[in-house]
């Protein structure tokens, strides 16, 4: 049975191991077990390749509808793996036990079918993750967060743009009924200049907001 795959002692977050390889270096993985029952559950982690992996804790005592988190570290490789595979596993088995059991306390055949016990098995694979990959990943949310930035200023300034163009517009015509009621030649002049700065103004912010690209 894999991760979360209907797992009624336990649930284990994330599905999948996966470990950034990097040439002498260290790299781990946490595993989130929660507890989804009213029992106390104790676990153990086994793995296809011990030598290759350091766990801790490899056995616990998870108390009723609470959890813990088990790391998982692989230790430095001396070489890269081929094609970046990786065939290791790892089992997780679970079973109820007596409340207020301590680890120490669990009997050796806890985890052992033959007991009578009820035993369940979630399965996990390794992933193997390689620089490139990783740095790739985040290339492309550092990209992604730019142009979002991006997109919302230009949106921003658009909106602008036609606020500004709608305030000239009201401007305009608050002028043109100035112009009727006074009626005075002198004024139509500076009326004229006006209607001509605030034509171009227009033009230029109507331009603005058309050249903008769309957010849609």
């Amino acid at each position: 049975m894999s991760a979360g795959g209907g797992n009624r002692l336990i649930s284990v977050q994330p599905d999948e191991l996966k470990f950034q390889i990097e040439f002498e270096k260290q790299s781990f993985c946490d595993l989130k077990v929660a507890n989804n029952t009213e029992h106390h559950v104790a676990f153990k982690v086994k793995t296809t390749s011990p030598k290759k992996y350091f766990v801790r804790p490899n056995t616990g005592v998870v108390q009723p509808w609470d959890s813990c988190i088990i790391r998982v570290t692989l230790q430095a490789q001396r070489e890269y793996p081929a094609d970046m595979q990786c065939k290791d596993k790892f089992l997780l088995q679970s079973t109820i036990v007596p409340p207020n059991t301590d680890v120490d306390e669990l009997p050796s055949d806890a985890f052992n079918k033959d007991s009578g016990r009820t035993i369940e098995e979630c399965k996990l694979k390794v992933i193997y993750i390689s620089p490139a990959s990783a740095l790739g990943n985040s290339e492309d949310e550092k990209n992604s967060s730019q142009s979002s930035s991006a997109v919302q200023r230009l949106k921003e300034e658009r909106d602008m743009a036609i606020r500004q163009t709608h305030q000239l517009q009201q401007e305009l015509d608050m002028m043109k009924r100035r112009k009727y009621r006074k009626g005075d030649p002198g004024f139509s002049f500076t009326f004229a200049i006006f209607v001509g700065i605030v034509g171009i103004m227009a033009g230029f912010l109507l331009n603005l907001t058309l050249s903008s690209p769309s957010t849609e």
